[in-house]
């Protein structure tokens, strides 16, 4: 099943940094975000490999939407 890393916010994907089976570290940015002209850098909050990337840049994504998941 693997870890879920979710939006905190209504946001639109500006960059996506991994792609699936990339392995991350903690610390790692995974997506960038932009809300209300702010960007937000989605961090890896554990190692692993990606098992799916379910954004592409463009999209607009709601709060709690999966945006990668990291295996466990």
């Amino acid at each position: 099943m693997g870890h879920r890393v979710e939006s905190e916010l209504v946001a639109n994907v500006i960059a996506v940094h991994v792609t699936d089976d990339q392995v991350v570290a903690v610390g790692d940015e995974l997506v960038l975000l932009e809300s209300m002209k702010m960007e937000i850098p989605v961090l890896a909050e554990r190692s692993g490999r990606i098992l799916e990337v379910k954004v592409t840049a463009g999209d607009v994504v709601q709060e709690g939407e999966v945006l990668v998941v990291i295996d466990d």
